[in-house]
C-alpha cells in the first residue's frame, strides 16, 4: 500500500452547525462547496461527526489538530478577541504552538514551524 494523502479528519461534535460556524466564523476556513457539515483547509478536509448518534461515548479530540498559521501570537489573539478558549503558547525549540478549544472541547493547535527538523 501506499498512502497518497490525508483526505478528511472526522472531529467530534455535539452541534455540527455549532463546529461548521465555529471554523468558518473563528478560524476562517471555508464551508465544503460539496457537503456543508465540513470545512476545507488548503490541503485536507474537516468533518464534524456525532458519535451519540451511533450509540457512540462523545470524547472530544484532547490530542489537537494542527493547522498552520503565519503568526501563532496573532491567531491566538484572533481566537481570543471572538471568545474563544485559549489555553496558551508554547515554543518547542522548532515550531511555535497557540492550543485552543473549539465549543466541544477539542484542542485546535495553531503552528508554525520556524526551525527545520534534525
Amino acid at each position: 500500500m501506499q498512502v497518497e494523502l490525508v483526505d478528511f479528519v472526522a472531529v467530534p461534535t455535539r452541534d455540527p452547525a455549532r463546529a461548521v460556524a465555529w471554523y468558518r466564523d473563528v478560524l476562517g476556513l471555508p464551508v465544503s462547496a460539496y457537503t456543508p457539515s465540513e470545512v476545507e483547509t488548503p490541503n485536507v478536509t474537516l468533518t464534524f461527526w456525532t458519535p451519540e448518534e451511533q450509540d457512540e461515548p462523545f470524547v472530544p479530540n484532547e490530542s489537537g489538530i494542527a493547522l498552520r498559521v503565519a503568526e501563532v501570537h496573532a491567531a491566538v489573539e484572533e481566537v481570543r478577541a471572538a471568545g474563544g478558549d485559549v489555553m496558551g503558547i508554547e515554543d518547542s525549540g522548532v515550531c511555535h504552538m497557540g492550543f485552543v478549544r473549539d465549543p466541544d472541547g477539542n484542542v485546535v493547535i495553531l503552528h508554525r514551524r520556524y526551525a527545520p527538523r534534525s
